[in-house]
């Protein structure tokens, strides 16, 4: 009777000790350049980020402007850039994501990681729409994600849920301005 709760006891120890471990580990970043330690597990929600007003400004039916405003994650930083929405599985009503550069870069994004399906959009540094994209989960976390690449340099990327750029009149003759901090009853 002894043995048989030391072995019962032993196979629990050995249960607890598998799923703390793998709640422990970390997944590494493969894109090229990165070592860092991303999230083990999902995140429902984009944390350590800011937040921007975005406003979209683009051609209406009738030729007039049209501009569409909403509050978005703020990626500034190289580890925010690394990181992005991967994990993330709740927007908590804002528009998405901005990824902002200091420079003009022409590098490729690619969603490992990543459960929302996204479209993106890249824009030039005065805001001028360089290309979109829309982009399929990676989830697996031994795969090779594809990359989607822009048509140009960039310094400002837009992800939102995929099929929402038209909405936001995104696509060829847009422009992309960030016009500071959301306040808290502006969402999409």
């Amino acid at each position: 009777m002894i043995r048989a709760r030391v072995k019962a006891g032993l196979a629990v120890l050995a249960l607890v000790a598998l799923v703390l471990g793998s709640a422990c580990s970390t997944v590494r970043d493969a894109r090229p350049g990165t070592t860092g330690p991303v999230r083990s597990a999902p995140q429902p929600r984009a944390e350590g980020f800011g937040t921007t007003l975005v406003r979209l400004t683009s051609s209406g039916a009738t030729g007039q402007p049209s501009v569409r405003e909403g509050c978005a994650w703020l990626a500034a930083l190289s580890d925010q850039h690394r990181r992005g929405l991967m994990g993330v599985t709740d927007l908590e009503g804002h528009l998405g994501m901005v990824f902002r550069f200091e420079t003009d870069v022409s590098g490729s994004f690619y969603m490992k990681g990543t459960p929302l399906p996204l479209s993106i959009a890249w824009f030039t540094a005065d805001g001028s729409f360089v290309s979109a994209a829309d982009m399929e989960p990676c989830l697996d976390a031994g795969a090779s994600c594809p990359t989607y690449a822009p048509a140009g340099p960039y310094r400002f990327a837009l992800e939102v849920p995929k099929g929402a750029l038209p909405g936001l009149g995104v696509g060829p003759g847009a422009r992309l301005d960030l016009a500071g901090s959301c306040r808290p009853e502006v969402r999409a």
